[in-house]
């Protein structure tokens, strides 16, 4: 599509009492920065221009290590004098071959990409086209002035009549228009004004006066132009986003015991038939399989957990692949490179990390499995572990089918344990053993007649 993007994300955001520029500021994960810059990517527009000031620096050095604003092109807005001197910025970085320019806020997350789709359509490189929102109470918002279909003007409330007062359909700021009238339009603004300062709004009287058509979209909900000043906003646009998010959910079929206690940081695919509990965080790229059952408050990061499997109340996993009816937790940590089979037990304060378990394998009770393979069927006893850390490297602990570890067990690696194998509790094992075998590696229990505990020294005073 030949369009032009720009986004202001030059302002300070003084409410927010933060040091963080405002649009760094996150809702699902995201900043709201990211945010927008999704939707106008999802236009395929082939120039996007950042208008940045507060924070220059980190604003662009966020936007440069993402996938979808690594190719923007960065303005500076200093000082900040109004929307329309922003815009003025932006105009040299206009790439003149594109009929339509449109412009966005970095602090108005939740604009959705069929919205600004329809807005464009509307523009159509011919005519100032702007998003309107229809408010229940509008007081303090600027009122559009109809004739027919045609907006004749803007009008802030404070300067409006009673008759239009009473209009309800608002600007949110948002606009596309011909990027040659719109270039000339924004150079020709004057700052004559109370604040000294130059408003983007003001092109509306100059395409009237220049008998250029003006049309409005209107927005699908407040919440996608609602703008973001304050950390009440920012959390109210949280449960925004993540109620419209739960209800997708609940429409393809999920069951969440309350949607409004659901968080989703990223991207959250489900099969059929899946149930989620309250309080569960989904960050990155999660997808359950059908039938899969996830338990209260579970945190769950770029993993894939399969069908049937069930994940009980406080589990935490990051980077973990969870096989069909594998049974996880409750309060297990599965961490990057646990790759659970089918039917695989992990209990109650058991942590995996770099290991896979194959079919039928069960570490129920108090464990922990650091660089192990570990074969189908196998029996970890609770408060057994693998010693994989030497001081300077890791090490590898190799289990076969069938082996029983009991409890309290150390395995000391490099270290491999044969098919069939049981190790005795309480055993420290540092040499490998053989398949079929007990091995059992502790001292001779001995008890001493006559042996006195020792005594606390009296303190002297």
């Amino acid at each position: 599509m030949a369009l032009n993007v720009v986004i202001m994300a030059a302002g300070k955001g003084t409410r927010m009492k933060s040091a963080a520029p405002k649009v760094l500021h996150r809702i699902a994960g995201r900043s709201l920065l990211d945010h927008v810059v999704h939707a106008a990517a999802a236009l395929g527009s082939s120039r996007t221009v950042v208008i940045t000031g507060h924070g220059a620096e980190r604003v662009e050095a966020s936007l440069a290590g993402s996938t979808e604003g690594k190719g923007a092109r960065f303005v500076r807005q200093e000082p900040q004098l109004g929307t329309g001197h922003a815009m003025l910025q932006a105009v040299p970085a206009l790439d003149d071959a594109n009929e339509t320019t449109l412009v966005l806020y970095g602090d108005v997350p939740l604009i959705g990409t069929e919205t600004l789709r329809k807005l464009v359509a509307a523009c159509a490189g011919r005519q100032l086209a702007l998003l309107t929102i229809e408010l229940a109470d509008p007081s303090g918002y600027g009122r559009i002035v109809r004739d027919g279909s045609r907006v004749r003007a803007i009008v802030e409330h404070k300067d409006a009549t009673a008759a239009q007062r009473a209009i309800r359909e608002t600007y949110t700021g948002i606009m596309a228009g011909p990027t040659a009238l719109l270039k000339r339009w924004v150079m020709a603004l004057r700052n004559d004004n109370a604040q000294r300062e130059y408003y983007l709004t003001d092109v509306v009287a100059m395409a009237v006066a220049e008998g250029v058509p003006v049309v409005a979209e209107s927005a699908a909900s407040e919440a996608e132009v609602a703008g973001v000043n304050s950390p009440r906003q920012l959390a109210e646009l949280e449960r925004a986003y993540q109620l419209a998010l739960a209800h997708a959910l609940m429409d393809a079929g999920v069951r969440l015991a309350d949607p409004a206690r659901l968080d989703v940081r990223g991207t959250l695919t489900c099969g059929s038939d899946v149930e989620i509990d309250v309080g569960c965080i989904f960050e990155g790229t999660v997808h359950l399989a059908d039938g899969a059952r996830i338990g209260a408050h579970c945190v769950i990061r770029d993993t894939r957990i399969g069908e049937g499997a069930q994940v009980q109340p406080f589990t935490h996993m990051n980077q973990a692949i969870v096989g069909a009816r594998a049974e996880i937790g409750p309060f297990a940590r599965l961490r990057p490179g646990a790759d659970l089979g089918p039917e695989v037990h992990i209990g109650n304060f058991v942590e995996v990390k770099n290991s896979t378990l194959a079919a039928g394998a069960k570490a129920n009770h108090l464990a922990y499995l650091g660089d192990a393979t570990v074969g189908a069927r196998v029996n970890y006893g609770a408060g057994s572990i693998t010693a994989n850390y030497d001081g300077a490297n890791k090490h590898r602990t190799v289990i076969g089918d069938d082996v029983h570890i009991g409890s309290n067990c150390v395995l000391v690696a490099p270290l491999k344990i044969g098919d069939g194998a049981t190790i005795g509790g309480g055993s420290t094992i540092n040499k490998d053993a053989p398949a079929g075998q007990l091995t059992i590696a502790r001292s001779k229990q001995m008890s001493f007649a006559g042996w006195k505990r020792p005594k606390k020294t009296p303190k002297t005073t």
